[in-house]
């Protein structure tokens, strides 16, 4: 690990940097501490340490354990909202997916290209290319190019090439725009540890259970480290809450009225493979509330989402089969073949966080962010969207620097690439020369520069030490045993969880949703991590009952009969 008094630490973040970073926020007072690990407190960790803060970042669950691992993967302007005359945010969302494409992570986000199935031939063709020609123009407004094709005209006989599988009744003719897809809990690690590598203390599985305040004004928390069972408390002149849909329980701690409300609302997401129906491109659909998106995702689809009103167990939402059929049920509208349960191989729900406001139905509340200093030592930043996570932390930093004394220099995260990305075209391009040296396919190559940029490096180390670590997992093919093993070394990952669900997508994408792999994962983490043969068991059981709770928590016809279902299989680390 690099030296504390140079100008970085290291680019890894494992037990020891974890320990450090918790003797640190114990002995020290900090400028900022973020109270929350998702897309926002993560990004206002990077934006507060680069600013040169003294910054810590704490999360009660594992990096982007929320919200933030569980969303569409898009990372888009939210061209629906372009409907709503929300111009505003359309605009800035279009800016960052070009910062985000271009600048900040190429190896995490990459352009993704989306078909608009259109059903009357003039009048909507004019409708909605009128506006994709504004989502275009707005895409420019940034002072650099988009970094994606603009939006094209297709007629039905180009619309059939393109997408065999579409029913020839379901459309006269279609529009192609782009837009960026990301793989959300990887950006997310990747974020965190960039800001480790600039100086932030970070500690995951670290629950904040109350704020320390002298008279009105919060000055640090009160903290539980879930691995240790160690209380301590932590002094910073200024906190930032980022905890997302737990918004309002972690205001309460400070025992003074919100200036707002965060509502949830439950999306869900399937999984299916990429053979069950021939496209090109992803879809947009219309349905009576929103709209639907079927999105390429490496061997499969992904389709969501729903939009629905949740107020029940925050940490698990759960899908249930009334929620899995209207998916089914919207999407097939326009299928030749319709999908059934049988195809169904990954299921994820996610909680958004949204400001609430008059309206009764969560598609309609805001998708914009507030700020609030809600007592004097406290910002709160809530709602908006994963895409403009870099805006809403600049905001939040912004509000906590104007109360600190002396002047703090302005945001510059526009311009900081994340760990593993600069660097990484020049290696795409010689990706053939990097297999053949290794003795890998090419395709094993490209995966993992997708995944960690030039940072891929550190990995080939790992497998030319052992060559055993290039060994696919059981069930899971695209993934190899030096992506466990890094996980737990390298990015944080301090359960076998955190692995499956995060690090890597297994627990989505593979057609058991890990259960061949928990076992041989297990192991590789248990060299990294110390485990003995009894935690090594303990944490394949408790993953194997967090797969068959889920199974069948989607069997059920509501949310409470899932939520009670879900509920059943404890966490690793009870973090209530």
């Amino acid at each position: 690990m690099a030296n504390r008094n140079t100008v970085s630490r290291s680019t890894k973040l494992g037990l020891e940097e974890r320990r450090d970073a918790i003797e640190a926020l114990k002995t020290k007072e900090l400028d900022v501490l973020v109270v929350g690990g998702g897309i926002v407190g993560a990004g206002s960790a990077l934006d507060s340490v680069t600013r040169g803060l003294s910054t810590g970042i704490l999360e009660a669950r594992d990096w982007a354990s929320g919200t933030s691992s569980r969303s569409s993967k898009l990372v888009h302007g939210g061209i629906r909202y372009l409907e709503q005359l929300d111009f505003r945010l359309v605009r800035e969302a279009l800016i960052e997916r070009g910062l985000l494409l271009q600048r900040i992570a190429p190896h995490l986000v990459k352009p993704v290209k989306f078909l608009y199935p259109l059903n009357r031939p003039v009048f909507e063709r004019v409708y909605i290319g009128a506006g994709m020609l504004l989502y275009d123009l707005f895409s420019y407004t940034g002072g650099r190019p988009p970094g994606v094709p603009h939006h094209r005209h297709l007629s039905k006989r180009q619309v059939q090439k393109s997408i065999p599988s579409l029913r020839n009744n379901a459309f006269v003719g279609g529009l192609t725009y782009y837009d960026a897809q990301v793989d959300d809990a990887r950006y997310v690690a990747s974020l965190v540890r960039t800001a480790s590598f600039y100086g932030a203390h970070a500690a995951s599985r670290v629950r904040v259970e109350g704020f320390l305040k002298v008279g009105q004004r919060v000055v640090g928390v009160k903290a539980h480290d879930l691995e240790t069972g160690e209380r301590f408390e932590v002094r910073a002149r200024q906190v930032v809450n980022a905890t997302g849909v737990w918004t309002d329980d972690t205001q309460a701690m400070v025992g003074e009225r919100g200036q707002f409300k965060v509502r949830a609302s439950k999306g869900i997401h399937l999984l299916v493979p990429r053979d069950r129906f021939q496209s090109t491109m992803g879809l947009l659909l219309r349905t009576e509330k929103s709209v639907l998106f079927v999105i390429p995702w490496g061997r499969h689809w992904i389709i969501g989402t729903t939009d629905t009103d949740w107020n029940l167990d925050k940490a698990h939402p759960a899908a249930t089969a009334a929620d899995i059929d209207y998916l089914l049920e919207h999407v097939n509208k326009v299928l030749a073949v319709p999908l059934t349960r049988d195809d169904v191989e990954g299921v994820y729900a996610g909680l958004r966080p949204l400001l609430a406001g008059e309206s009764d139905q969560t598609s309609k509340l805001s998708r914009e962010h507030l700020v609030a200093h809600s007592v004097p030592g406290l910002v709160v930043i809530a709602g908006g969207k994963w895409t403009t996570y870099r805006v809403m932390a600049k905001d939040a930093i912004d509000a906590a620097a104007d109360a600190l004394d002396g002047k703090v220099p302005q945001s510059i995260t526009e311009n900081i690439a994340l760990l593993g990305a600069e660097g990484y075209q020049a290696a795409w391009n010689k990706r053939g020369k990097i297999a053949r040296a290794f003795g890998v396919h090419k395709v094993r190559i490209e995966h993992l520069l997708n995944r960690y940029g030039v940072l891929t490096d550190e990995l080939l180390d790992l497998m030319r030490a052992r060559p055993e670590l290039n060994e696919a997992l059981p069930g899971a093919d695209d993934y190899i045993g030096a992506e466990i093993v890094y996980a737990a070394s390298h990015e944080g990952a301090l359960h076998l969880e955190d692995v499956l669900a995060r690090r890597t997508r297994i627990s989505i994408e593979a057609w058991d949703r890990g259960v061949s792999a928990a076992p041989v994962a297990a192991r590789l983490m248990a060299g990294v991590l110390g485990w003995d043969d009894e935690r090594t068991e303990r944490e394949v059981a408790t993953y194997l009952k967090r797969v068959a709770a889920e199974r069948a928590s989607q069997e059920q016809p509501d949310d409470e009969s899932a939520d009670r279902i879900r509920l059943e299989a404890p966490d690793i680390v009870a973090a209530k």
